[in-house]
């Protein structure tokens, strides 16, 4: 799904009411409908409902709900925030339509049980926000209401630019047709809470025909990109994956990155291991082939290191320097994509000479601490995915930024954001399960932009999984491999 900014959304209601054609009163009762359906289904009836309305199209929308869910059954009131005369015409005709029975009503003393549906503001924001919003927003977030935001969470401005931004703090956010990639972002992604996406009927051709680097991965792109299994293959048929991983002490990554390429459906896993930390793999995993190191760190290479399909190297590996040099030695030796992650990430940050030798299509996987070491530090959102997708382009290479909705980014500038995944998975561990799994698809035969998106994908649905059944605090990173 693409991911468009406030200004080509805009310009999908102009193409959409001119082409379909469809009048913006149409178009705006088709979305409010939709967002009434929601809450039909999602909010009882006992629940009453305070509607926040501001004097643009998302004000429309609220009243438009409100409208419609007054007639359902709800005990709906609202709050407006502007003068009818400061209304814009689609709104001023919704607040027209209103029913009598639908009171007009203010934050104070509302109850707790009260559900605060917010349409204030939409994609239009640009800036910092001003009275009479200003005080409104305040006063929501220092409620104990659940809150409700249409389109995006009021205040938001729909890219970046967000980092001191005020912004109602929605439980809820039903976004229209795409999510806005600052939901996605850190700087204000935790105000949106739940992100629901709710298609509205905007023209298919325009959205087709628009360009876009920021993508949103959903299940349907990922039902297309899985590949499919042969009844007559066999092992050889699927790939051989090698993970260099652990170091003394550090078994326990080797064994969940080993767990989860067990998973990904390749034919052989080997895992490559210090001697002395070789029986709790093999205990664990025995289907699992092992090489060993002498030393108790990543000193050598295994024999014949390029007849593997995949190769990821990094897991539990320690920063001796004589895993360095080995490092140094597999990248200059092997002429197909490796997962890079952990430990191995860091000793390229440390010897930056070495990302030069990295092959063409690798798989980065940092998480933040370890991208900060990797391009420096950055003072915005919008810098830091520039910065990474300079990475990407000069080594050739996918970054998958790893945290609340992972970036895959790929050498060409494209962004994909994951949908899946919950703070469950911020655990010791995820990440080794991650990289096992992605050089276990590697070896399956995918891409490395498909494994590197499907890889994500599947390692936050199985998180999701791992939560509804022990709860996100409950869960640990070894009950991701069960879910794989």
């Amino acid at each position: 799904m693409k991911i468009l900014t406030g200004a080509q959304i805009k310009e999908a209601d102009r193409y959409t009411i001119e082409n379909e054609p469809i009048s913006p009163i149409e178009l705006m009762e088709r979305a409010s409908n939709t967002i009434a359906q929601w809450i039909c289904n999602n909010v009882e009836k006992d629940y009453p409902l305070l509607f926040l309305i501001g004097k643009g199209n998302n004000g429309g929308d609220g009243l438009a709900v409100a409208r419609i869910l007054y007639h359902a059954g709800y005990n709906c009131s609202v709050s407006m925030a502007f003068d009818k005369e400061q209304l814009t015409e689609e709104c001023r005709y919704n607040l027209e339509r209103l029913p009598s029975g639908v009171a007009s009503s203010g934050l104070e003393n509302i109850s707790r049980n009260t559900v605060i549906i917010d349409s204030l503001l939409g994609t239009g924001v640009k800036g910092e926000i001003k009275e009479p919003l200003l005080s409104i927003i305040d006063k929501v977030n220092s409620l104990q209401s659940k809150v409700i935001s249409i389109d995006l969470p009021s205040g938001m401005i729909s890219e970046y630019g967000n980092k001191n931004q005020k912004i109602i703090k929605a439980g809820i956010t039903l976004t229209l047709e795409f999510p806005k990639l600052a939901m996605l972002l850190p700087e204000a992604g935790e105000y949106c809470g739940e992100i629901n996406i709710l298609p509205i009927g905007l023209s298919s051709q325009y959205i087709s025909n628009e360009e876009t680097s920021y993508h949103y991965i959903t299940p349907g792109f990922i039902g297309k990109i899985k590949l499919t299994r042969d009844k007559f293959a066999h092992k050889g048929t699927y790939g051989h994956a090698l993970l260099i991983c652990g170091s003394k002490g550090m078994a326990g990554a080797a064994i969940l990155a080993t767990g989860a390429a067990l998973r990904s459906g390749c034919g052989l896993v080997t895992t490559h291991i210090p001697a002395e930390e070789r029986y709790a793999v093999n205990m664990v995993y025995p289907s699992a082939i092992l090489s060993l190191d002498d030393e108790s760190y990543f000193s050598d290479l295994p024999a014949n290191a390029s007849k593997y399909s995949s190769i990821g190297v990094g897991c539990g590996l320690g920063l001796a320097p004589q895993t360095a040099d080995a490092l140094k030695q597999l990248l200059v030796s092997v002429y197909k994509p490796v997962v890079i992650d952990a430990d191995a990430l860091n000793i390229i940050s440390e010897h930056y000479k070495m990302r030069h030798h990295i092959p063409a299509g690798s798989i980065l996987t940092p998480h933040i601490g370890e991208l900060k070491r990797l391009i420096g530090e950055w003072t915005s959102d919008e810098e830091k995915i520039e910065q990474v997708k300079r990475l990407a382009a000069n080594l050739k290479s996918v970054i998958i930024v790893k945290g609340a909705h992972s970036m895959v980014c790929l050498p060409n500038g494209n962004c994909y954001f994951n949908s899946t995944g919950n703070s469950g998975m911020a655990k010791g561990g995820s990440g080794d399960v991650l990289t096992g799994y992605i050089t276990g698809l590697l070896a399956r035969g995918y891409s490395s932009e498909h494994a590197a998106i499907l890889g994500v994908y599947m390692h936050g649905l199985a998180g999701d999984k791992a939560a509804k059944k022990y709860g996100t605090e409950g869960m640990n990173s070894r009950d991701l491999i069960k879910y794989l």
